[in-house]
């Protein structure tokens, strides 16, 4: 039902002579004093794991079992058999899950990595921290992500790697830009970080490529306490140069001997008992956020605004709900002052970031168009319906101005 049927249906109608419009702003005004309506609120998520964690923790305490270990290896273990992988390993955060895979596949400089304008930093300083140049390419209209014709134009002698980015939850079309790597000789790496689980034509983000990094930051869709990450794969040699790399570069036969120069980037083992405990219940979160996100659906859908939606065959884990619309600046302005909290991801694309410029070349029109349009709207597994309406409710108003929807 849309918002302004949802309206009437409660029984608030417009006053004399006003709009429906009308009467959705007298019952938002009404509710304002509810409180904000939070971006994003991990809480419940804590509040169900805490015992599971605290039993955990006090087990660490009692070994003195901070770095690696038993808790590391089982999570390791459970996440490489989730995401349908040999091998997983984990890292101190999701940049360096992609920076790894980078050094282990020795791809540096010289190396050229095709990646798309519009993903989140990290995605850009992982290849630079390695030495290579990131290539930029523009992304797709409708979905936002990187297609494989804009990697087929986008290759040149010095591309060494293409970095799909599943942004938002939704994947990339791996089958396509997996025949344009094999083509022309390049590894297809994944950047998953905000994946965790989803899926395109039954296939798992971090498992089509030759390695796939993941993000465990605390508002992921599985998120530590802290900072973590994890690179998969099926390869069992690249999986050990990861774990190699990542422990200060030490051989496996003797740890004071160092055969490369690698780096300090482990997953603790507090972390790792948090993950675990997360993961068993990750497919349940994601089914609830899919939940909140069909009601956000039904409910805007005859507001002026777009939301970005997953391409067929993607099984989204909605990790953001992206919604663009005119003149997002003053809808976002508005909206927090009726007590909606949103984001921006991403609001400055990669190539326009003054530290970046200097690899951009070229324009970038879908990218930098919709870097002015796109917002994100409150989504989390146990966001409570009321919520979603209030929401809902605010945009009806603050678009009512006739505010028309772009792309």
């Amino acid at each position: 039902m849309a918002v302004n049927e949802r309206i009437g249906a409660v029984g608030v109608g417009p006053r004399a002579g006003g709009s429906s419009t009308d009467a959705a702003v007298v019952r938002l005004v009404s509710t304002v004093s509810r409180g904000i309506v939070p971006f994003s609120d991990l809480s419940v998520m804590t509040d169900e794991i805490r015992a599971e964690v605290e039993k955990g923790w006090r087990g660490l305490l009692d070994t003195n079992g901070w770095v690696g270990g038993p808790a590391v290896t089982a999570f390791e273990e459970a996440w490489a058999a989730y995401c349908g992988t040999r091998e997983a390993v984990g890292v101190a955060n999701g940049t360096d899950a992609l920076h790894l895979v980078f050094r282990a596949l020795g791809i540096g400089a010289g190396d050229e990595v095709i990646i798309p304008a519009n993903t989140f930093i990290a995605t850009a300083e992982a290849v630079v921290l390695a030495g290579a140049r990131p290539r930029f390419v523009d992304v797709d209209p409708q979905s936002l992500l990187i297609t494989a014709d804009a990697v087929a134009d986008a290759v040149t002698p010095a591309t060494a790697a293409v970095l799909p980015v599943h942004l938002y939850g939704h994947v990339a079309d791996l089958a396509a830009i997996g025949r344009a790597c094999a083509r022309h000789g390049l590894a297809m790496i994944e950047d998953a970080a905000q994946a965790h689980g989803a899926t395109r034509d039954g296939v798992r983000a971090g498992s089509a490529g030759i390695a796939a990094g993941f993000s465990f930051y605390p508002g992921k869709n599985l998120g530590a306490f802290g900072d973590g990450g994890a690179v998969t794969t099926d390869d069992t040699n690249l999986a050990a140069k990861v774990r190699s790399l990542a422990n200060h570069g030490r051989a496996d036969e003797d740890r004071y001997v160092h055969p490369e120069i690698g780096t300090n980037s482990r997953l603790d083992s507090m972390q790792a008992v948090v993950l675990s405990a997360k993961l068993a219940r990750l497919d349940e979160w994601t089914r609830l956020r899919r939940r909140v996100v069909d009601a956000y659906t039904q409910q805007v859908a005859d507001l002026p605004l777009r939301l970005v939606q997953p391409e067929p065959g993607v099984e989204s884990v909605w990790h953001l709900l992206v919604a663009r619309v005119a003149d997002r600046d003053r809808v976002r302005e508005e909206l927090a002052g009726l007590g909606v909290q949103t984001g921006l991801h991403y609001p400055v694309p990669c190539p326009e970031q003054p530290g970046y410029s200097v690899w951009s070349d070229g324009d970038f029109p879908v990218a930098s168009t919709t870097a002015r349009e796109i917002f994100t709207l409150p989504l989390h597994p146990h966001m409570p319906v009321s919520d979603v309406e209030r929401v809902c409710m605010a945009l009806a108003s603050v678009l009512s101005g006739g505010e028309r929807a772009t792309g």
